[in-house]
């Protein structure tokens, strides 16, 4: 029997465990922001400095010139470290193209173990050969080898409670320009094998205009292994209305069907519709981040910021929540989650030569 991460004890931890730090990347490109870079620059820097008062942040830039200009709007005296790592990217989605980092107790000490998946820029939409070479790239300048799985998958079309379950849509992972030899069973079987999530939820898809063909993380999220929130939309005119009454549905009957007892929220989808090239944003509050001590929300000066800031905060006590302008980064088709990667707090190992 060949090894795998979940035979040797590996499995991913829920984004709530603690950290040891938070990766993600400058953004450089004006003309991928459709001239807004210096927008998405301010919005990065406020995310970037509030990270640094909880965790360390590990932040790769493109260039000298991104360095550079990093360096003077960050600053320093923070609570935390910041690394800094100079490599070639094509964007900045480290959620999708980064490792996803497993996690066991080894000797009594928690093992951290990256596994490298491909990436193929959400079934070959934009570049992407800069962004899938990059996670290994530093890993190796860091002396780690990870555990590398030779097929498509982006960590922002995996929700996982930490606890073996998991959510995902078939609009991706079953989306013919990723692995188009997979079905439901094999798909499964390599998650099982390499994060240790053992039942997977199916959605059927995700926002209307997102160009990662419905990532699960931009509408439906775990807060805790039984609570998660869904958004919802109310005006039967909106295409999202029937797919997220949809989606909440699907995950109230996967969990009577497991007897899991999970309780669904529903959290407000923004009013605000705004289009770049004719494609329609996905705008989106599920798209926020959990570090220690703190949860950082999307916001887009929409009439239900302040609803969902409360209705996500609800689900964090002892966290501090923090909303933070995406308006300017909502433009590149994501939001915080989909720029972030976290590493769970332990000792960093390789595959090679793992016991």
């Amino acid at each position: 029997m060949t090894d795998t991460p979940f035979s040797k004890g590996f499995r991913m931890p829920a984004e709530w465990e603690t950290h040891q730090c938070t990766w993600t990347c400058w953004p450089y490109d004006d003309e991928l922001w459709a001239g807004e870079l210096a927008g998405v620059r301010k919005e990065f820097t406020a995310f970037v400095k509030t990270i640094l008062e909880h965790e360390d942040v590990r932040l790769i830039v493109n260039d000298k010139e991104s360095l550079k200009n990093a360096n003077q709007e960050i600053g320093t005296g923070h609570k935390f470290k910041l690394y800094t790592h100079v490599a070639p990217i094509d964007d900045v989605w480290f959620r999708d193209s980064g490792p996803l980092f497993v996690t066991r107790l080894h000797k009594e000490k928690v093992q951290v173990l990256p596994t490298k998946w491909e990436f193929n820029s959400w079934g070959r939409k934009f570049f992407w050969e800069k962004d899938n070479a990059v996670a290994k790239d530093i890993l190796k300048s860091m002396k780690i080898s990870p555990f590398a799985v030779n097929i498509v998958m982006e960590g922002g079309s995996l929700e996982q409670d930490g606890r073996g379950f998991a959510l995902t849509t078939e609009q991706c992972l079953l989306s013919p320009e990723r692995n188009p030899n997979l079905g439901k069973a094999e798909i499964e079987k390599l998650l099982r094998e390499n994060l240790g999530i053992e039942k997977l939820c199916w959605l059927a898809g995700g926002l209307e205009g997102d160009h990662t063909d419905g990532h699960i993380d931009t509408f439906a999220r775990f807060t805790s292994p039984t609570t998660l929130l869904c958004h919802s939309c109310n005006d039967p005119k909106d295409p999202n209305f029937h797919t997220m009454r949809h989606n909440k549905h699907a995950l109230e009957v996967f969990s009577k069907a497991h007897r899991l007892a999970w309780r669904v929220s529903e959290l407000p989808l923004p009013k605000t519709k705004a289009f770049r090239d004719g494609e329609r944003l996905p705008f989106t509050y599920a798209n926020y981040y959990v570090f220690n001590g703190g949860v950082i929300v999307p916001q887009y000066g929409d009439k239900a910021d302040a609803q969902a800031l409360k209705i996500i905060g609800d689900q964090f006590p002892g966290r501090k929540v923090y909303g933070i302008s995406a308006r300017q980064l909502i433009v590149g088709g994501g939001s915080f989650h989909c720029v972030t990667q976290q590493q769970p707090v332990g000792q960093l190992v390789s595959w090679e030569g793992l016991a």
